[in-house]
Formats: structure tokens, sequence, C-alpha cells
């Protein structure tokens, strides 16, 4: 078995994938709240209202699980690392 195709190598890279497209989800909220409330303070609806609609069941899961996520990631690339380094000991 390569070392790619390992179970715990192919955990690792569907949850940094996971990562990276919930980073991208969190940067589009942060940029489009900034956007919002510009439009807001010049009276322009540019959604800030259904922005706070989709704060509670989107966003903040979003930010959760990237924080989760990433403690997990490091956690699990520790584990790796420790293990290579026993296997060369």
């Amino acid at each position: 078995m390569t070392n790619q195709s390992k179970p715990e190598n192919i955990f690792v890279k569907w949850i940094n994938l996971a990562l990276v497209a919930d980073v991208f989800l969190v940067l589009f909220a942060f940029f489009w709240l900034a956007i919002a409330v510009i439009g807001h303070a010049l009276k322009l609806p540019l959604g800030l209202n259904l922005w706070y609609k989709l704060w509670t069941p989107i966003f903040t899961p979003a930010i959760g699980i990237l924080m989760a996520g990433t403690i997990i990631s490091g956690v699990a690339g520790k584990i790796t690392q420790l293990r290579r380094n026993r296997q060369i000991l």
C-alpha cells in the first residue's frame, strides 16, 4: 500500500479539502457582510437583513466547523509525524 492510499492519509486529505471549501464560505460571508454594511450606511439594500437571517443557520456553524476541522487536521498531522518519527528510530 502506498503512502497516499493509507486510510489515515485519505482521511486527512478529505478533511483538508472540506476545510478549504469552508474557508471560502467564511471569506464569502465576511466580504458579503462588509459590503452589506457599507451599503446599509449608504442606504443601499445589499442584503444585510438576509445576511443576518443566515448568520445562525449557516455562517456560525461554518466558523465552528472551520475551527474544529483545523484542530482535527493539526492533531492528525502531529500523530502522523510522530508515527513517522517512531518508524525512523
